[in-house]
Parts: structure tokens; sequence; C-alpha cells
């Protein structure tokens, strides 16, 4: 079992940045990959980025690509989000998850744990 606890969401001007953590129970957080997704009012759950478990693969959604950072530090059990250039649709809240697996995951189907969600406000 993994408990997964997001912060670092808020408002934020068009243009502005904002740096997602989502921190993880336990002492194994190695041993899991993990992923952001965003829900917006009235859509789907969609996936955003991941990273496998050493950090040394990710992967993007084409629309956050060369904005959108994912990052980890097993350190601390700790996974990030660095979210620059925002733009109005990038407002959603925002989902960390976790799947005890190698590799790297764009289905929400493909995760076992998921935190509780931060809202993120992108304003024009």
């Amino acid at each position: 079992q993994v408990q997964l606890v997001e912060s670092g969401g808020g408002l934020v001007q068009a243009g502005g940045s904002l740096r997602l953590s989502c921190t993880a129970s336990g002492r194994t957080f190695s041993s899991y990959a993990m992923g952001w997704f965003r829900q917006a009012p009235g859509k789907e759950r969609e996936f955003v980025a991941t990273i496998n478990r050493n950090g040394g693969n990710t992967y993007y959604i084409d629309s956050v690509k060369g904005r959108f950072t994912i990052s980890r530090d097993n350190a601390k059990n700790t996974v990030y989000l660095q979210m620059n250039s925002l733009k109005p649709e990038d407002t959603a809240v925002y989902y960390c998850a976790a799947v005890r697996r190698d590799g790297t995951y764009s289905r929400p189907i493909s995760y076992d744990y998921w935190g509780q969600g931060t809202q993120v406000t992108v304003f024009s």
C-alpha cells in the first residue's frame, strides 16, 4: 500500500509557473513508476506525464511537451511536475498516481494508487 499526497496547486496567470509535488508514504517509493494526470470539469481524466522508477525515462502528452517537466527524488519519496508557460487550458485538478512496476504508463487503468488531487487554475 502507498498513500499519495499532492500539493503545490493554486491560481496563476497565463504564462506563469507552478511546481506540483506528490509525496508517497512508505519506504518503497523507488519501486513505483509514477504518473501525473489531470481532469477538467466535464471532461475525462487525461494523462499528462509519467516517469519510471529511477527517473531515467519520461513521457508526456504532446500538449505539455516543452512546458512541463516530471522528475522524482526517491530519497524524498516525492515526484514533481514543474509547469511553465501555463495556459488557461491547463486548468484542471491534477492527480498523481503510482504503479509497482518499472516503465512509463499513460493509461489510468495501469495505476494502482491515486492521490486526492490538487487544483490548478490558470487565468488569462
